[in-house]
């Protein structure tokens, strides 16, 4: 049976509105505050490129009096002063645009490094939650093309807007001295142009949208194809994700021809009806000189000049679409910069005892992720002494990764409270509480680095003993020496080079490097640490991890008894709540269900 994966562009979902805000100009003009500092060399550039412009719209004033003066006259002589004059504009036109060129370079790639970097720096402060319900592909897409979009802006079309719309009132004011005539004709025929520039703000503004949007979409297939390609082989399934990626592909395609036949029609209109109004102004003004109303110079020059302001209206066709392009980019930046912060230092924040001891109380804590109905976490208690090690047990779903995740703040409650030494963490600064929690999740998330630089992520003080020490505690040592350059090898992206177990075993020397820098007072959080090892390994392991959670308090997620049986105490949760504490042992005779979690007789 085939499947259908063709969806109309409508269905493809956008990752935050769907429907272009209408916001005019203001997501733009939000821009201009980080490009104070650049001020002095961007006025400068637009003055100049101005100036190189009116340089043109004066050529047509010298070659009216060539024509009716020395050539008239035959005056071989009084040739040379006009054609050093054209020479002379020709050279500040030519100065003017290289100026303007040099002058941008610099402070339209220092405002995109900055934007860049204030995007990625607000995507570090959003919370899970909000990653959560983001596509990858989309942020990849605002924070890579739609930066670049408005660096363009920045750099080109703002200045060359300028230009046009100081140039075309200037070139008309001199075609009505020249000739009020032919340039009355030229206004007439701009009506025209100006209700399809009109027509074509409203159409292009939305499908512009819809297209960065499914670059987004496009992005993320693309990403995501790219990071599961050993599953899609393995399940023959990359016909299937090819399919889907041509189809957003054609999806974008139809839209982006939507955009071509917007811009074409304009563009017809524009070189339409210029030339048209040319054609015309010919006619009239051939017709005056051959009356003796008018002199061949003031024709030539009016038709020259008429000539030269179709090129500005006909730019404006590739200028507007860069500016809907711009601003709809600009729409999209800012919804991320101006997403709240849900999880935040608080306003007045509280600092942690001098010497941290590490007690961790969770007080009657409610939590549900964001769009379930049903609470993860309902009343849960729990105390856990310093230095103490408490595991947690529970069938898959009961809320395990949730209550480690609260103690960082990846996420907050939604009811109660979690203290560590007596202090609500909601009371502290961020930084301070995860200078104190060390995080190790069950999928071992490794960068393009490094090994040294993997491992010591958490403590970049931290020398090559430490982080050797931290390998040999997680039972890495032995294959890290095996790479072809040792601590310095790089892993390459997710560490897929490596075995799940070698992964896991990277990410638990992490852990281990940052809790032991932390020192006495350190809450290490570990999301079973141990779930890829080997038997043989995770025995190894065991043995040196005793040493380390002896001087930290944790809370230790654990699916195996051999793992459960690291801990000083076991806390079983199930639907939710903490429904028996006791060591590992006692759980195993006193509770039936822990005990068939377990997989082991009394």
């Amino acid at each position: 049976m085939s499947v259908t994966i063709e969806r109309s562009t409508a269905e493809i979902p956008a990752l935050l509105e769907p429907v272009p805000a209408r916001t005019g100009l203001r997501s733009l003009a939000r821009f201009l505050p980080y490009l104070r500092k650049h001020r002095v060399a961007l006025i400068a550039a637009a003055f100049i490129s101005v100036v190189a412009a009116v340089m043109q719209v004066l050529v047509p004033m010298v070659i009216a009096h060539v024509i009716d003066g020395p050539v008239a006259r035959h005056d071989a002589d009084g040739l040379w002063l006009p054609v050093l004059g054209v020479l002379a504009l020709g050279l500040v036109e030519a100065a003017g645009w290289w100026g303007r060129r040099w002058l941008c370079s610099r402070p339209q790639t220092e405002f995109e490094f900055d934007m860049r970097a204030k995007l990625f720096a607000k995507l570090q402060q959003l919370s899970i939650a909000r990653h959560d319900g983001w596509q990858s592909g989309q942020l990849l897409s605002r924070a890579i093309d739609d930066v670049g979009t408005i660096r363009r802006f920045v750099g080109f079309v703002a200045p060359m807007l300028l230009v046009n719309v100081s140039v075309l009132p200037v070139g008309l004011i001199v075609l009505y001295v020249l000739n009020w005539q032919v340039a009355l004709i030229f206004t007439v025929f701009s009506l025209p142009i100006t209700l399809v520039c009109l027509w074509f703000v409203r159409k292009f503004d939305v499908a512009s949208r819809r297209a960065q949007d499914q670059t987004g979409d496009l992005a993320t297939v693309a990403q995501e194809s790219a990071q599961g390609i050993r599953v899609l082989k393995a399940l023959g399934r990359g016909t299937f994700f090819g399919a889907r990626f041509a189809s957003l592909a054609r999806q974008l395609q139809r839209t982006e021809l939507v955009k071509v036949r917007l811009d074409a029609s304009l563009w017809a209109t524009l070189v339409t009806c210029p030339t048209l109004s040319i054609a015309i102004a010919l006619g009239v003004g051939g017709y005056q000189v051959v009356q003796g109303s008018m002199t061949l110079g003031a024709f030539v020059a009016s038709l020259s000049l008429a000539t030269f302001l179709q090129w500005p209206i006909i730019w404006l066709g590739f200028l507007l679409s860069e500016l809907l392009e711009a601003r709809t980019a600009a729409d999209r930046y800012w919804e991320i910069i101006d997403a709240p912060l849900e999880i935040a230092d608080p306003a007045e924040p509280v600092g942690l005892p001098a010497r941290v001891r590490g007690e961790l109380v969770l007080d009657r804590v409610r939590f549900g992720y964001a769009g379930s109905k049903d609470a993860v976490l309902q009343d849960v208690s729990l105390r856990i002494r310093p230095g103490e090690t408490v595991a947690l047990v529970g069938a898959t779903g009961s809320g395990k990764t949730a209550m480690l995740e609260l103690i960082p703040r990846l996420y907050d409650v939604d009811a109660g409270s979690i203290r560590i030494d007596g202090v609500d963490i909601a009371t502290l600064r961020l930084a301070d509480l995860r200078s104190v929690v060390t995080v190790a999740f069950e999928e071992p998330t490794l960068f393009s680095a490094s090994v040294r630089e993997n491992v010591a992520l958490g403590d970049a003080s931290a020398s090559d003993a430490d982080v050797r020490q931290a390998l040999d505690i997680a039972a890495a040592s032995e294959f890290v020496d095996e790479l072809p350059w040792g601590l310095d090898t790089r892993i390459g992206e997710q560490g897929l080079s490596l075995s799940g177990g070698q992964r896991q075993r990277l990410a638990l020397a992490r852990a281990v490097l940052t809790g032991e820098s932390g020192g006495s007072g350190r809450v290490m959080v570990l999301d079973d640490p141990l779930s890829a090892l080997d038997v043989e390994t995770e025995a190894r392991v065991q043995e040196r991890l005793r040493r380390v959670l002896a001087g930290a308090t944790t809370l230790l997620v654990a699916h195996r008894p051999s793992t459960a049986a690291l801990a000083d105490r076991v806390a079983f949760l199930a639907d939710g709540r903490i429904v028996a504490e006791g060591t590992h042992e006692h759980l195993l005779h006193t509770n039936s269900g822990y005990r068939a979690l377990m997989g082991a007789q009394p």
